[in-house]
């Protein structure tokens, strides 16, 4: 630093506003941990849509986690003066941005096509091309201009002690059964695509309980796909279990916590899956590949990727990868980390 050059002011608050799904919110904890560690001494506060903040809480890296999203932002943070050193945006709403420019000393954000707007960042962020990089890297972006570095790829969710408990003793009352497989058998409608069908499920539990008799089978899943999980859990009887549409989130998460291996398409829930260390056999369409969204840095991650090459059209079907293959990984997951006693 040049002689008399003023001392930067010292971060002592930062501000993270990342209004999405489960899956971007969950892609954005390595982004988070970072700016942790770059700045240890700063109380960090994560704002989140209202429906999904809740898998934010209790990470030992935010000091507060807080609800926010494109209507109730032009209300708040209308009193003077300035809450946080630094603030940084996620997604291109106006409105977001505009909030954190009226609570933060320092706004950085990706370059929102608005001049004006983009001229109040420090820095205007140019955003990497889409599907240039691995979703977590393109969150990571957003931090690279002031040379933040990451500390770590793995995303993050923390189980309390009591969820844990609960999803144990709940578990408990199926019986000794083992395997205890998870089944999230959908993404959500805008992402259809995605959605190996349902039939294929059926057809794989059934292979699988021809292997491993005692395999008890946990149906994870939202109200929109109430008519799939209902079907699969008539086929299979009293070898599942349908929580679907019964929980809340972070019970759903304490339960998934709890299971020997889990079987899913590419949709949050299995961004959940991805912070345990617990065996993960992850289904990916062509257009959106594991390379691009699969679990970094996991100990048992079993990626089924669709077989036509990346990129593809979005109506190419989930039907192509076929029960074999998907099999092939249940097994191979299942053998190379048998579930404990």
């Amino acid at each position: 630093m040049a002689e008399g050059a003023a001392t930067p002011p010292a971060i002592g608050s930062v501000l993270v506003i990342n209004v999405s799904r489960i899956g971007d919110t969950l892609l954005a904890t390595p982004a988070l941990r970072a700016l942790a560690r770059a700045f240890p001494d700063a109380a960090i506060t994560c704002l989140a849509h209202p429906r999904r903040a809740e898998v934010l809480e209790h990470l030992p890296f935010l000091a507060q986690v807080g609800r926010i999203d494109k209507r109730s932002a032009p209300l708040l943070g209308r009193l003077p003066g300035r809450r946080y050193d630094l603030a940084f945006v996620y997604g291109f709403d106006r409105a977001l941005v505009a909030y954190a420019l009226r609570v933060a000393r320092r706004v950085v954000a990706f370059r929102q096509g608005d001049a004006a707007l983009d001229a109040r960042l420090q820095p205007a962020v140019a955003e990497p091309p889409a599907l240039s990089r691995h979703a977590v890297f393109m969150r990571l972006a957003l931090l690279e201009p002031l040379g933040i570095r990451p500390a770590g790829l793995r995303l993050a969710y923390q189980v309390t002690r009591e969820e844990r408990a609960w999803a144990r003793e709940r578990l408990g009352a199926l019986g000794p059964r083992r395997p205890c497989i998870g089944l999230q058998v959908a993404s959500f409608p805008t992402k259809a695509y995605r959605d190996w069908p349902v039939e294929c499920f059926a057809e794989l539990a059934a292979r699988v309980r021809a292997r491993w008799p005692e395999t008890h089978f946990v149906i994870f899943g939202g109200s929109e796909e109430k008519t799939r999980t209902a079907w699969l859990a008539g086929q299979l009887g009293a070898a599942a279990t349908s929580f679907a549409g019964a929980l809340s989130l972070r019970q759903s998460a304490a339960l998934m916590s709890c299971a020997h291996l889990y079987v899913g398409v590419d949709t949050g829930p299995t961004h959940i899956m991805g912070c345990f260390d617990i065996p993960l056999v992850a289904l990916y369409h062509c257009h959106s590949s594991s390379r691009l969204l699969g679990a970094l840095e996991h100990p048992c991650f079993y990626p089924v990727d669709h077989p036509h090459p990346h990129p593809c059209a979005e109506e190419t079907p989930m039907s192509a990868i076929s029960v074999d293959t998907v099999f092939a990984a249940v097994a191979r997951a299942l053998e190379e980390h048998p579930p404990a006693p």
